[in-house]
Order: structure tokens, then sequence, then C-alpha cells
């Protein structure tokens, strides 16, 4: 017993007993109402209170996702750097893998797609498809242009789809894939039910009109539509702020009269705990939320000038090359806040996993994703005729001469 409730109680015996059992309660419930208010303060904490509360099996997936998107990242950028076979010009995701995963761990994933939520990404897709539940092996297949790929080499990296989990597809254009998620989400409402729409977007998205008309149309009509832009500070080759004068986006939020969340983007449970709330305002019918999680990606914009193989990021000042946008102690510095040790460094301090367990479901990711990139390489390409395929819903376009 504490010292409070010592004193409390020898209070409470001194007086009559009507007064003492009045008392009584009001102590009861005053000790329910600190309760409750230590649950909610969670919310606001670094730990959080929803991932607090979610049993091992969730936290260890979420951690095994980060790792599966971490090495498809790595294998991606060795790729470019020493693999002639590999034709596509891919734009890394590797720094940012917590906020993608803890967004889509509070999401519904699983049913028919009647039932669950979608997501719309952005021409940085690996993050938000890997998370979403995209098969690897197609996902690496389609990244090389196979046939055999997620949507049959047709999409390449910046605009694949796969609407079986809910993954909406890639957008080759910066910003519009949040007015189509805001058009989702009106659908979910129109038909009554319980899904969200979520658009991700990045610094950039914050200049364009398809940011500020969604975020206003979906306030407008309280739809089930969250925006989650990850702010890695650079669109391009150029900081945030040279297209933004606030020093947090989120802050645009009080524009469309909506909450305005920021949160640190290297730690899952963080944006796991703000998406929560998000999607929980969502389902209940009370509008759309700006979440802004502050992040950073540890290769350049496109490709991996700068990279060595076998080595994470870009490296490297030279005013003549791609790689002088950035300070490279600014990247150092942001590497010692790296998702993936954050994240297992805190299932390690909570018992979820020791040392060993960490370290033997990094080989069973890294393992996956070899696998993924062998199965990928035994894939055919597409034909040049195939691209005449698939340019309108019914019928074909007559195939021309091919030299």
């Amino acid at each position: 017993m504490s010292d409070h409730d010592r004193s409390a109680r020898g209070f409470a015996e001194r007086v009559p007993s009507s007064t003492r059992r009045s008392l009584l309660k009001g102590f009861a419930a005053a000790g329910a109402a600190v309760s409750l208010s230590s649950k909610l303060a969670w919310a606001d904490g670094e730990i959080g209170y929803w991932a607090k509360d979610l049993p091992n099996e969730k936290l260890i997936e979420m951690y095994s996702t980060i790792l599966r998107i971490r090495w498809f990242e790595r294998t991606l950028a060795d790729k470019q750097l020493s693999d002639r076979s590999f034709r596509n010009l891919i734009h890394l995701y590797a720094g940012q893998e917590a906020v993608a995963t803890g967004v889509c761990a509070a999401l519904n994933n699983k049913g028919p797609f009647s039932e669950i939520d979608v997501i719309y990404g952005t021409h940085r897709p690996t993050g938000h498809a890997i998370a979403k539940g995209v098969d690897m092996k197609k996902l690496a297949a389609e990244y090389n242009f196979k046939a055999t790929g997620l949507n049959r080499g047709y999409a390449g990296e910046m605009h694949l789809a796969d609407k079986s989990v809910g993954y909406m597809g890639a957008d080759g254009i910066v910003g519009p894939s949040a007015v189509i998620a805001a058009g989702s989400a009106f659908a979910f409402r129109a038909r009554g039910s319980k899904q969200v729409a979520v658009a991700f977007g990045g610094d950039g998205t914050y200049a364009t009109p398809a940011f500020h008309s969604s975020l206003n149309n979906a306030s407008l009509l309280k739809l089930p539509f969250i925006y989650v832009v990850e702010n890695n500070l650079y669109h391009q080759f150029a900081h945030y702020s040279y297209s933004c004068p606030m020093k947090d986006i989120a802050t645009a939020a009080n524009t469309y009269r909506i909450p305005g969340v920021v949160v640190d983007g290297q730690d899952v449970t963080q944006v796991y705990n703000k998406m929560k709330e998000a999607v929980e305002r969502a389902r209940a019918g009370e509008g759309p939320t700006l979440i802004e999680a502050k992040t950073y990606r540890y290769y350049a914009h496109w490709g991996a000038p700068g990279a060595e193989v076998g080595k994470l990021g870009s490296f490297g000042y030279d005013p003549q090359a791609i790689t002088s946008w950035r300070p490279e102690r600014e990247l150092r510095d942001w590497l010692q806040r790296d998702p993936v040790d954050i994240c297992r460094n805190m299932l390690i301090s909570w018992g979820v996993i020791d040392q060993a367990k960490a370290n033997a479901i990094e080989a069973a990711m890294k393992q996956e994703v070899k696998e993924a990139f062998e199965w990928e390489a035994q894939q055919p390409l597409c034909k040049p005729e195939d691209a005449v395929k698939n340019v309108f819903v019914q019928g074909s376009v007559p195939a021309r001469q091919f030299g």
C-alpha cells in the first residue's frame, strides 16, 4: 500500500461511517480516474499505450516487416550497383521502414476486398507494398519488368498495385493519389462500410493542390481518410523548407479543422499508436486525420549514387555529384536512430525477444528476400508486343511491325 493510500484510509477511519462510505466511494472513483488518465497518457508517451498492449506475436510481426523492407531495399541497392541485368531505376525506401510498418499494422489487411482497408502509395513504394502484404517474389519480378511480376511487368516500380491486399497503387506523379484515396473514403462512407482509406505522401506533396483538396473535402464530408506525410526532409534534392513555410507540415490540419499529428517516424510503436487513434476516429465517423512522420531516407532520391555494395546508405560529398544535396554528417546522425535498431532494442527491453531470437528473425527475413530475388531471376521478361495489351478495358490494339 502506498503512503497516499495509507493516509487516505487513516483519514477515512476518523470520520462517521456514513461519511466514510461516501469518502471511500470518492477515493474509488478518483482511483478509476487516475487509472484511466494513466491509460490515456500512454497514448502520448514514448512507449504508447496501444503498442504496449499488443501481443508479442504482433510486435514480432512488425519487427519482421521492418526487416523484410530493409533487406529488400538493400538488395535493390546492390543490384543497382552491380547487376547489369537489373533494368529499373528505383526510388529506395530504406530508413523509413517504421512508417509503413506502423501505419499498416493498425489497418485491417485480411479478408474480402469489401472489408479490408486500402492504401495509396507514392513513387517510393516498396515499404508500403510489403507492409500491406504484397508478395515479395512477384514484387521483385515486377521491379525488373518480368512477365510473371505483380502486374505482369507493365507497372515497373512507380505504378505497381495489388488490389487483393488493398494496395491500390503507387503514384508516379507526386500528389494525385491523395484525391483518389479520398474518393475511396467517400465510397466507403456511401455504402456504410467501416473501411478506411490511407494516402501516403512525401513532404513535397504539401505544395500540390491534391494535398489541400483531399483534406478539404475529407473534412467537409467527415470521410474515413488518413493522410500520412513521410517527411524525410528532402523532395528530390531540395529541403522541404523551400516549399513549406511551417516547421511541421501537420500544422496544415488546423486549416481544415482536423487533427494534425507529428510522430517520430523512426519508432514503429509511436507510428502505430497515432495511426491506431486515427483509424478508430475514422471508423467512428469522426472524419480524417493528418499524420506527419518525421523520418529520413538513407539513399539518394533515385538509384544508388554514392552507395557501395554491402553498405547501407549513400555517402560522400562532391559539389559536382548528385550526393551533394545533404551533409554526410546528417545521414550519419540519422543512422544512429535506425528504425531496425530502435524496434529490436525495444522488444528486447520488453522481454518479447532476446538477442538470439532477434538475430534468428533477421536471418529468416534475409533468406525470404534472397529467395524472392532468386525466383525473380528465373522469370521471363515481358515481350515487346505485350506493350499494346491492356490499353483499353475492352478490346486490344492491333500489333504493328516491331523491329
